[in-house]
């Protein structure tokens, strides 16, 4: 990740992945409401979707001081009034600081963080989301247990060298997670780069 001389950061997957999101977004936001997304990073993402959506309230999240200042950078040099400003949230946390939202997405998160921050994710999107409502992940994802593709594999062994806690989750785990917490499973879109879009939806 690069920064400007502003406070800007720049992650180059961004460009690269931020449009195949998007399609999915467009299928499984609702049209209109307040969409939270968590471990906004650098805030690309978030000024990329609210722009292409101007029907939703984008309202980003990071728990790095850093990031926010990037998110609000991007904010206002594009000039957009339906992104929020970002929250200081920490996904692991038992209490957010956001009473109510009508999706959730949370992009490339849960394999960069210890697992207490999955798990949190799920409790707190089943606390803020209404029966239906989704709950948007995107990421590398393992099948059955083993890797989509070798490149996946490399980047596991990366992350766990990083800290052990971190590493590519199974998707079958996620999903019993998931159920645990409510939710069910709508539906997986495979992506570019061996990733995925998993939406689930909270359970009536």
């Amino acid at each position: 990740m690069t920064q400007t001389d502003d406070a800007r950061r720049f992650a180059p997957a961004t460009l690269r992945n931020r449009q195949p999101i998007l399609a999915v977004l467009r299928e499984v936001l609702p049209d209109t409401g307040t969409v939270l997304e968590i471990a906004s990073g650098s805030g690309e993402h978030a000024v990329y979707f609210a722009e292409a959506l101007p029907g939703l309230h984008w309202q980003p999240s990071d728990a790095d001081a850093g990031a926010r200042a990037s998110i609000v950078a991007w904010t206002e040099s594009l000039g957009l009034q339906n992104v929020c400003c970002p929250l200081d949230l920490d996904a692991s946390a038992p209490d957010w600081p956001v009473a109510e939202a009508d999706a959730v997405v949370c992009i490339n998160m849960i394999h960069i963080s210890p697992w207490a921050s999955a798990e949190g994710l799920f409790a707190g999107a089943a606390r803020l989301l209404s029966p239906g409502a989704p709950l948007v992940l995107y990421g590398p994802f393992k099948r059955g247990g083993a890797h989509t593709a070798p490149s996946n594999e490399e980047f596991d062994a990366a992350l766990r060298a990083q800290d052990p806690r971190w590493g590519v989750r199974d998707l079958e785990v996620v999903g019993d997670l998931a159920a645990a917490s409510g939710f069910v499973l709508d539906r997986v879109v495979e992506m570019p780069a061996n990733n995925l879009t998993v939406v689930f939806r909270k359970a009536a």
